[in-house]
């Protein structure tokens, strides 16, 4: 028998025990080509099982945003009836307002209408020509 002097494996040539190392190192170059194929299975699955609860908990988080402004809208309308009545009472009330706030102005414009159309009038028909004070003779 012979052994082969790299490997110590019987052969019956030299050639045969290359040919069965290099079948050797294929099949393990294969193994670790598969090992690393379901790898990337799996890093692509769990990159999938992120993607999916990030989605999940987007939407569980605007659920709760949706619910937390319902519950405070509620209460917004509860203390606006509570405090200030309803809104047609608002708007009645400012209506009223405005009214007395008209009146009071017409009054006040029926009372000082001749004084103040006099005093434009004197205004405009008593005119003093003067100099303006910034006025500087130019001498000649």
């Amino acid at each position: 028998l012979l052994f082969c002097a790299l490997c110590s494996c019987q052969f019956v040539s030299n050639e045969i025990c290359i040919k069965s190392r290099m079948a050797s190192q294929t099949q393990g170059i294969q193994q670790l080509l598969a090992a690393e194929k379901r790898a990337a299975e799996k890093v692509a699955e769990a990159k999938k099982r992120k993607a999916r609860r990030l989605k999940q908990a987007k939407e569980e988080a605007q659920e709760e945003i949706e619910k937390y402004r319902q519950e405070r809208e509620k209460q917004f309308k509860e203390f606006e009836a509570k405090h200030m009545g309803s809104r047609e009472d608002v708007a009645a009330r400012i209506e009223a307002d405005t009214k007395v706030k008209i009146e009071e102005m017409n009054r006040a414009v029926t009372l000082h209408k001749e004084a103040v159309i006099q005093q434009i009038l004197e205004l405009v028909y008593d005119i003093k020509p003067e100099l303006h004070q910034n006025f500087r003779a130019v001498a000649k």
